[in-house]
């Protein structure tokens, strides 16, 4: 079976009102990327990774008259594709949600939210996603209340053949200070964010630590906004969210190769544009976690690199798709459930 986790930027801005695609020559959300080309692009990539199961960070939005799954399911309908299903958890306010798709006849999945949202985090349980987390991150005595601003998506999956396991979709909080306009905000902006990137990854901890007590598989897959070593304010913390995520015992290779102590060669799922220099900055965000059973099972973790992925760069139409797509890159996983 292959799963795969992909951030698609700006997807909603390929449907209309009414959760149609909008394929014309009018700018996507991408920089130079008309809505057409982005289309082509994301249908491209999708039917080469051809994947039983994709958690699709930044999907389309769900709002008054849109909704993420009929869109997903659209979009999946007019390309042809295996995985014609979606299924999300809660939605948010950002127009950024998070949703798996999947082929129906190799797996079924359904929203399945674990705990209580008036649960708070100090007695080690987790509250509900969509609640409140309660925390002391820094040992001040003072009291963070942490939200998510895109609450994980939490599935109950269960194979044709009878196999089943947790998975759990996450886009954590993102680090960049946006909105400030001196160095000093800038600052300031930063270190919050972090905090409450580190407190949504305790969070997440506290869920898994649950389900591997209770012997149940876990797959934790998305955007993590984080890895260790990316930026100087991890250090007034003393660990990054992934490290967090890695001690509850689960595995990603690439995430365990970027946590050695002198990794070499870092993995990467996701670049951005530095016009100030003429370069992109590039960095490892997006993983596939699993927990001990399900890596005993021997999986194989992919990272769907244009330019460091043998198959990817022979192939001249999937790789400007994979640059054209989005910012972030596919990562899949294939392990016989």
């Amino acid at each position: 079976m292959r799963l795969a986790t992909y951030n698609i930027e700006w997807f909603a801005k390929l449907f209309d009102r009414d959760d149609k695609l909008v394929v014309d020559d009018s700018w996507s959300g991408r920089r130079n990327v008309t809505k057409a080309q982005q289309v082509e692009a994301i249908a491209t990539v999708l039917t080469a990774i051809d994947a039983d199961a994709m958690l699709i960070v930044e999907a389309p939005n769900t709002g008054s008259s849109q909704n993420t799954v009929r869109a997903l399911q659209e979009f999946a309908e007019v390309f042809d594709l295996r995985i014609s299903r979606a299924v999300m958890g809660f939605p948010n306010d950002t127009h950024q949600e998070l949703a798996l798709m999947y082929d129906p006849d190799k797996l079924s999945a359904r929203h399945d939210p674990i705990g209580d949202r008036e649960t708070d985090g100090f007695a080690g349980d987790a509250p509900r996603f969509d609640g409140e987390f309660r925390i002391d991150l820094d040992i001040d005595a003072t009291e963070d209340i942490v939200r998510f601003s895109k609450p994980p998506v939490e599935l109950a999956v269960k194979t044709a053949g009878g196999f089943e396991f947790r998975m759990i979709g996450a886009h954590l909080k993102s680090k960049a200070p946006h909105g400030a306009d001196t160095a000093e905000q800038a600052m300031r902006i930063s270190i919050a964010n972090r905090r409450k990137q580190l407190a949504q990854a305790v969070w997440l901890s506290h869920r898994v630590r649950a389900h591997l007590a209770a012997h149940e598989p876990v797959i934790l897959l998305g955007d993590l906004n984080d890895g260790p070593g990316l930026d100087e304010f991890e250090n007034l913390f003393g660990r990054s969210s992934v490290e967090i995520l890695l001690q509850t015992g689960l595995y990603d290779p690439h995430a365990a190769q970027a946590c050695r102590r002198r990794p070499g060669w870092i993995p990467s799922t996701a670049r951005f544009p530095r016009p100030e220099e003429g370069q992109y900055l590039e960095a490892l965000l997006d993983y596939i976690m699993v927990s001990p059973d399900l890596k005993a099972r021997g999986p194989v973790w992919r990272i769907w690199h244009p330019m460091r992925d043998e198959h990817c760069w022979s192939v001249p139409e999937l790789r400007d798709a994979l640059v054209t797509a989005s910012d972030h890159l596919p990562v899949t996983l294939d392990i016989d459930l």
